[in-house]
Order: C-alpha cells, then sequence, then structure tokens
C-alpha cells in the first residue's frame, strides 16, 4: 500500500493497494476479485497554506477497483454510502478541524477488497438561520408559527396556548412569552408556543439562544426540538431534543434532554446544571449536534455528552420550539400565589 499527497488547487490524498486478481470457478462462470484499487480524497479548497480545507467540508472521492461492480464507504462520521459509481461529493458539517477514519470496500459478487483512509478536514462555522427579534410585533410569520390550545399537550399542563400579544409578543429587542394566571376557554392560565414546523428544520449543527427564564412555581419554560417526521412517526420515534428545560419549582436547576423509544417520559437520557441567577440574567443555552454526539451547554460550559448512533432518531431533520407551560407531569404544582411571568430570548442562532 502506498499513500500520495499532491497539493494542487485541491488537496488530494491517493491510496493506491495492489491487490492481485483471483479467479473462483464454479463451473458455470468466474467471480473475479476486485484489483487496482483506487482512491482519491480531495479536499475543496486545500492548499499548502490550508491543507484541510477552506472550510466549506467538501470533499470529492473518486474511488475505482477493476472489476468491481459496487462501493460501500463508512465516512467517520456514522454515515454510508453503498454505491455503483465510485465518483460522489461529500459535505462534513461538524465545525472545527476534525480528522474521520474512512474504510472503502470494492465488490464483484461475493468478492472485495477493503482498505482505510484517513482524512482530516476543516469545517468553518457559519450562520444558517437566525431571528434576532428586533421588529417589534408579532414573531415573524415567515420564521415561527404558533401551536394553539389545550387539552395537557400530553403532559397533564393546565395552560391554554394562544397567540394573542398578551401571551407572545416581540418587544423591545426581546421575543417575550407571557403566561397569566386568567380564565380563559375552560383553562386557568394562558401562555404561548412557538415552532418553526415547515418553516425551518436542519440536521446537525449548533444552536445557540441567549435568554432569562420565568420564575415561579409551576412553570416549566422550554428551549427544544422535535424531529419533522413527527406527523407520520409520531413520538417518541420522531425524537426530541431539549436544549434546555427548567421548571420552577426547581430554581435554577437546567436539564439538558433526549427523549427517543424507550427513553421517553420519565426516563430520558438527561442531565442537569445549577445556573445560580437562571430567572435573572441571560444565559446562552446551546446544543452542538451531529452524528456522533450531541453537547449540552450553558455559557459556552459543556455540562451533559450524549453519544449519537444511528439507531437514535437523531440523525434527520429537526425543527425548533419556544414554550413555557404550566404544571403538568414535570412542571409539578402550581404555586397558587402565581399571578404572571416573562420568558424573555434575545436571539436565536443556528450555526452548520
Amino acid at each position: 500500500m502506498k499513500v500520495f499527497i499532491n497539493f494542487t488547487a485541491l488537496v488530494g490524498i491517493f491510496l493506491l493497494l495492489s491487490c492481485s486478481s483471483i479467479d473462483r470457478n464454479s463451473g458455470e462462470g468466474t467471480v473475479t476479485k476486485p484489483s487496482n484499487f483506487l482512491i482519491s480524497a480531495a479536499i475543496v479548497g486545500g492548499n499548502a497554506q490550508n491543507p484541510n480545507g477552506n472550510g466549506s467540508g467538501t470533499v470529492n472521492f473518486s474511488i475505482s477497483a477493476t472489476n468491481a461492480t459496487s462501493y460501500k464507504i463508512l465516512l467517520g462520521n456514522g454515515e454510508t454510502k453503498e454505491l455503483t459509481n465510485g465518483n460522489f461529493t461529500y459535505t462534513y458539517t461538524t465545525s472545527g478541524t476534525n480528522t474521520y477514519v474512512i474504510y472503502v470496500s470494492a465488490y464483484n459478487s461475493g468478492q472485495f477488497v477493503s482498505s482505510t483512509l484517513s482524512l482530516t478536514v476543516f469545517v468553518g462555522s457559519s450562520l444558517v438561520w437566525s431571528d434576532e427579534f428586533n421588529v417589534d410585533g408579532a414573531p415573524d410569520s415567515a420564521k415561527w408559527g404558533c401551536d394553539l390550545g389545550s387539552g395537557g399537550w400530553g403532559n397533564n399542563e393546565s395552560q391554554y396556548y394562544t397567540n394573542r400579544p398578551e401571551n407572545v409578543i416581540v418587544q423591545d429587542g426581546l421575543l417575550k412569552i407571557k403566561t397569566l394566571k386568567e380564565s380563559f376557554s375552560g383553562s386557568n392560565y394562558t401562555s404561548a408556543r412557538i415552532l418553526t414546523k415547515d418553516k425551518f428544520s436542519f440536521k446537525y449543527g449548533r444552536v445557540e439562544i441567549n435568554a432569562k427564564l420565568p420564575a415561579g412555581g409551576g412553570t416549566w419554560p422550554a428551549l427544544w426540538m422535535l424531529g419533522s417526521n413527527i406527523s407520520s412517526a409520531g413520538w417518541p420515534a420522531c425524537g426530541e431534543i431539549d436544549i434546555m428545560e427548567h421548571v420552577g419549582n426547581s430554581l435554577n436547576k437546567v436539564h439538558g434532554s433526549l427523549h427517543s423509544p424507550g427513553r421517553s417520559g420519565n426516563t430520558p437520557d438527561t442531565s442537569t446544571v445549577m445556573v445560580p441567577d437562571a430567572t435573572t440574567e441571560f444565559h446562552i443555552y446551546a446544543v452542538d449536534w451531529s452524528a456522533t454526539s450531541i453537547k449540552f451547554y450553558v455559557d459556552n460550559q459543556l455540562f451533559y455528552t450524549f453519544t449519537n448512533t444511528a439507531s437514535f432518531p437523531f440523525n434527520q431533520d429537526f425543527f425548533l420550539i419556544i414554550n413555557c407551560a404550566m404544571g403538568g407531569n414535570f412542571g409539578g404544582t402550581i404555586n397558587p400565589g402565581f399571578t404572571s411571568s416573562t420568558f424573555e430570548i434575545d436571539y436565536v442562532r443556528v450555526y452548520n
């Protein structure tokens, strides 16, 4: 096996594997093992000064072998390609400089040859979607919709979600979700739940949300995501990523959680961190999401890492949700003296 590196307009990493052909006679036909195995992985924008690429994360692959009829490529990040043509382009999305061990096999019926290639790729972080909440009035309808109604929302909650300005408004550079104690359409509390379903969804990346949480026993604010296939797959098969949840009855205890089949309801994959002034100061709640991990942060401090694999539903498009519930299975007992609270969000930003 020989490895050659040639710096041109692209960085090419060539792996040559010489294999002798082996014929297997079965009486009526011959299956020949692939030979002259060649793998080329050219990182877009790579040169002597930037050997790991220009930050796009894009790699042009060219794979060939004499007598091969198909190829299988494990891309080192949990994703797999199965192709009949070995020429394809793939874009890595995990920000930073990461090294991937790529496994490649060339097949001809039951005969095959395999090898590995180590590839280091730089992915620059770029903003792909955001809302800075700088225009007063209702939330931007091009970005957000509203869930409306009551009925407990699967958690025996007590609020009625509305789209009234009394409950949800952009004002003074902030999104404000106001939870009120009032009689409304059969419920004793009102609040709001906005979401990007059918307007924006994404697969993998970093989400940052700068927010100040509401106070009061029974409040249950959340910054979270659901799989875009929820209408067909249902919950929890669609997957749920809770970037931040806070329960007013456990002041300043912030939860980062994931729900999936067998790990839903009261048994999610979860961890917590104490944020001493969560209801009086703004903090950045963030998640870094890739095919191999989901990492939870507060103010850039990592507090939970979940190992993601293809067996979980966290490898598809998700949409964003912001809401404040009252009571329910997680929010708990509502303080009888509660009258109102405000959940304030300065911005939501999604990076590749």
